[in-house]
């Protein structure tokens, strides 16, 4: 069979193929070349999901009639010149329009500032009809009837038209994050109009409009620079997150992008932090050189490439970190919403609780444990007590006649989690505040305490390791043996001692005490694909966490257990003291606040 050149409609079909996947895919390559042509506002409309019509008209620079004729041309842009290590636009392949015009019926409508008139030209299914002058206002209307009429094939793969018109809407919304400064309109027949307002330079005012108001009361900023690279943007506190990750957004120079790096990076921040099966809300925007970053890796230029990947995942990983470190101990304003519509009239989501018990000398649980909460907390030791029951000190009691808060010592309310009042139910603590109440999980909170103890232990020190009696040798690939031996030190510091067993081989020597009976080969493999894939070897320490969060809960005060006044206050201030207790190990709240003003609400006083 003879070589032939293909015509160009169907060079054009081919490129759609990849560029245009469905109408989410158009709409981002539309929105795109208007930002890049300076607009400041942005309409969207749509029809059958963005099969039927898919609308984008902005306020931007426009084009001449000559510059149309070229705009619909494969390969002709404004964007770059020769070279594509520094691209600093959206849009710079030439592709977008050319591909459009090949499966759909397009039309664009331009008129530069100044210009007397406009000029509209149209290309359906690959067939062009030249320039002619067209009533339009300043900027560029571009509009697509019937996309895929020209390859049938494709529409059999698209989703409904309620899923399309929702991927537009996302598409949407990830602009709206990038570009506060623009407005975006989106409306049609298939949907409701959603509108954002421009921000300005208040970029968390956007997110509130994207992602809703209780993310400015629960997202802590960033703002943190690594060689070459930075990074800023607002991360959600721990116990606000949701079932799925699209609530994560990043940026790369202002290109939005979803790249497993980075995501990866987001999951590896809130380790040990964040329940199984739930995500964190994050929106990460990073700055970088252009010739450090590569975006010309795929056709919908989602996905980037780093040349050093390992600098920018520790940068991100570190920067939340950080952040929580810093206000880590915040707990979600959701717990105090969902406690509140909890009693509204009619809602059946609880059982009517049983009465509140204050402290009281009763006897304790078999075996109590012996935490001393009354001197500054010792790293979450667990001893026995060495005479007599935890119950049996001395400690104020509580009938049911008396006050309740005269049982207490003095404490000051103006502290951030208040005085305690009273535990009650055996596991929860109520504490007043200066304008409202804390309800603390003992349990909950001290399991934070003592996994951050032990974590700083593991970090102050070099961790406990096992001997093994026989070296274990694990074959591996050269290349992968090369790139182990770069770690030794971070992996003899976590307890795990290896050396080159000639070429193609790896000796263990010595295990983590902590994570007893090992599989060495595969725990060797493990960081080997993991150093390969990322740069990095944090999953040996990602595993010494897990253990040392599973130490902490079964080394924690129970549920069930009853503590004096001064225990309850002393687990309060370290809480207050302590990095990420505004949730326990598995991302579960520790405590909830009620201000005074919800409080009264409850009682008709407001």
């Amino acid at each position: 069979m003879p070589i032939r050149q293909l015509s160009e409609t169907v060079i054009n079909q081919i490129a759609a193929g990849e560029v245009i996947e469905r109408p989410a895919s158009a709409a981002k390559e539309l929105i795109e070349n208007a930002i890049d042509a300076g607009a400041t506002r942005i309409e969207i409309a749509t029809a059958g999901g963005g099969k039927s019509l898919l609308r984008v008209s902005d306020n931007g620079a426009g084009m001449s009639p000559a510059d149309l004729e070229l705009a619909v041309k494969r390969h002709c842009t404004s964007k770059i010149e020769e070279t594509l290590t520094d691209i600093r636009t959206l849009g710079f392949r030439g592709e977008a329009l050319p591909s459009i015009g090949s499966v759909a019926r397009l039309t664009i409508l331009s008129r530069q500032p100044g210009a007397s008139e406009g000029a509209e030209i149209s290309v359906h299914g690959g067939r062009l009809t030249p320039p002619r002058p067209a009533a339009v206002n300043p900027g560029t209307v571009v509009e697509v009837r019937d996309l895929f009429f020209a390859t049938p094939a494709r529409l059999k793969f698209l989703k409904t038209e309620k899923a399309e018109a929702g991927a537009i809407t996302e598409i949407v919304k990830r602009m709206a994050i990038a570009f506060p400064k623009v407005r975006f309109v989106l409306s049609g027949a298939d949907r409701t109009t959603l509108e954002f307002p421009a921000t300005g330079d208040d970029h968390l005012a956007r997110m509130a409009q994207v992602l809703g108001k209780e993310f400015r009361d629960n997202a802590i900023e960033l703002d943190a620079m690594r060689e070459d690279v930075g990074l800023t943007g607002f991360a959600g506190v721990p116990t606000f997150n949701r079932g799925n990750s699209a609530h994560q957004y990043a940026f790369v120079n202002g290109r939005p992008v979803q790249d497993k790096l980075i995501l990866s990076a987001i999951r590896g921040a809130y380790a040990e932090t964040i329940p199984h099966g739930r995500y964190p809300i994050a929106v990460l925007s990073l700055s970088i050189d252009p010739a450090l970053v590569d975006v010309n890796v795929h056709p919908a230029k989602s996905d980037v490439r780093f040349r050093d990947p390992g600098l920018v995942r520790g940068l991100i990983v570190g920067a939340i970190r950080e952040a929580l470190a810093q206000q880590g101990d915040r707990a979600a304003t959701t717990g105090a919403d969902g406690m509140m519509r909890a009693f509204r009239p009619g809602f059946s989501g609880f059982s009517q609780a049983a009465p509140v018990q204050p402290w009281s000398a009763q006897s304790s649980p078999s075996r109590p444990l012996g935490l001393d909460f009354s001197t500054p907390f010792s790293g979450g030791v667990v001893r026995e007590p060495a005479q007599q029951p935890f119950a049996a000190f001395s400690q104020p009691s509580a009938r049911a006649e008396e006050p309740l808060a005269t049982a207490a010592p003095t404490v000051d309310v103006d502290h951030r989690l208040g005085a305690a009042r009273a535990q009650i139910h055996e596991n929860y603590i109520v504490a007043q505040t200066g304008d409202g109440l804390v309800i603390v999980d003992q349990h909950a909170a001290h399991e934070r305490l003592v996994f951050e103890a032990l974590r700083k232990g593991m970090k102050d020190k070099r961790l406990a390791s096992q001997a093994l009696l026989i070296p274990e040798i694990i074959d591996l690939p050269e290349e992968d043996c090369d790139r182990l031996m770069v770690h030794t030190q971070e992996f003899d510091r976590l307890g795990l001692a290896i050396e080159r067993f000639g070429p193609g081989a790896i000796a263990v020597r010595e295990t983590p005490a902590m994570l007893g009976e090992v599989d060495a080969p595969g725990l060797i493999r493990q960081l080997a694909d993991e150093i390969a894939e990322w740069d990095t070897a944090s999953g040996l320490a990602a595993k010494l966490d897990y253990v040392a969060a599973t130490m902490a809960c079964h080394g924690s005060v129970r549920s069930g257990r009853r503590l004096r006044v001064e225990e309850m206050n002393a687990l309060l201030r370290q809480m207050e003291a302590t990095p990420g207790s505004g949730q326990c190990n598995h991302g579960r709240p520790t405590y909830i606040e009620l201000k005074l003003s919800d409080i009264e609400r409850l009682f008709g006083r407001s």
